[in-house]
């Protein structure tokens, strides 16, 4: 491992097929310069969770927030393809489905059975899934059979004394683990999973939440090691202080770019994250879900007048070479 004031020059970046590469570049949250073009649909299908982190709540729902585990409803897997057929229909720049929640998908049979639908009538859009990573590794071949290539895992610490003080207790086979014991089987599941999923070909992405006193120096050794997991991005994102963390102070600006400075020579850090709900969908500056009907009519017309203006020159182009 290398030492702290000895980084890695070069960023030691995985290397994908040309189609892995071709829905990297189409998805908004793996390549900043596609979040403009591009957008996304999160499914608010998977309600259960395994783990209890100390900074996670999602009892509340105003239309305003835009965090983590929040959604207005939570669908069926038929109604999760309804709506994904509404959105696509209405805003055909949506090229990413998801599910990151509201709880951990893969706690969620759910979770699947709406991947299989979405797969089979939409063949050609990118699946991506987030996850706590607890059931990861006993959960992959599920996830490659659905077709999901693109994935994200939660991992905060790859210490156990430090996660045990993020996470108040994991669920694992029906058992309650707390402490320092939970964290252990937490962590050993993380890596696992992580490391066969990039061997199986998907591409992966880590998010670390950014906690002031608790992993803010810890960061850099998570960086080291996904990057000798072959992992393609790291997302930090600050700390939403409530729940048990209400009263710790979250991470300034200049703190979480230090954070990705002291990062970025182990892995590709992404720095254009919305945290988004777990029914967003739109562009990630452009969440529809938090939009009036009105705004989101507008953006639809929009839409529809773009493509026939590009349908247009096409044409035209098509008369020019012949």
């Amino acid at each position: 491992m290398p030492e702290e004031n000895n980084p890695i020059t070069e960023i030691n970046s995985p290397k994908f097929e040309e189609e892995l590469l071709r829905k990297i570049a189409d998805h908004p949250c793996y390549d900043r310069k596609a979040q403009h073009k591009y957008g996304r649909i999160h499914l608010a299908v998977a309600p259960s969770c395994n783990i209890q982190c100390n900074f996670c709540v999602r009892e509340f729902d105003c239309v305003n927030e835009s965090r983590p585990g929040v959604t207005s409803k939570v669908l069926t897997p038929q109604e999760a393809l309804e709506k994904t057929r509404q959105v696509l229909n209405d805003y055909p720049f949506i090229k990413v489905v998801g599910i990151a929640g509201p709880g951990d998908p893969l706690a969620n049979k759910e979770t699947f059975e709406t991947f299989e639908l979405i797969k089979k009538e939409f063949p050609e859009l990118t699946l991506c899934m987030s996850t706590n990573g607890v059931l990861l590794p006993e959960k992959l071949n599920d996830i490659l059979r659905v077709g999901v290539s693109t994935l994200t895992v939660t991992l905060n610490a790859i210490d156990p004394e430090i996660q045990a003080k993020i996470v108040d207790h994991v669920i694992y086979h029906g058992k309650i683990y707390k402490g320092i014991e939970g964290a252990k089987i937490q962590i050993k599941n993380q890596l696992e999973g992580i490391k066969a999923a990039v061997d199986a070909g998907i591409v992966v992405k880590v998010n670390t939440v950014l906690i002031p006193g608790i992993n803010d120096k810890h960061v850099v050794e998570i960086a080291r090691k996904v990057n000798e997991l072959g992992v393609y991005i790291m997302n930090i994102m600050p700390l939403i202080n409530q729940g048990a963390f209400a009263n710790i102070e979250p991470p300034t600006a200049e703190e979480r770019k230090a954070a990705q400075q002291a990062c970025e020579p182990y892995v590709l850090q992404m720095r254009h994250c919305r945290q988004c709900r777990a029914d967003a969908y739109g562009l990630l500056a452009q969440d529809m879900s938090q939009m009036s009907e009105e705004r989101r009519k507008l953006i639809k017309i929009q839409t529809k007048e773009d493509i026939e203006r590009a349908r247009k020159i096409l044409k035209e182009n098509g008369k020019q070479k012949a």
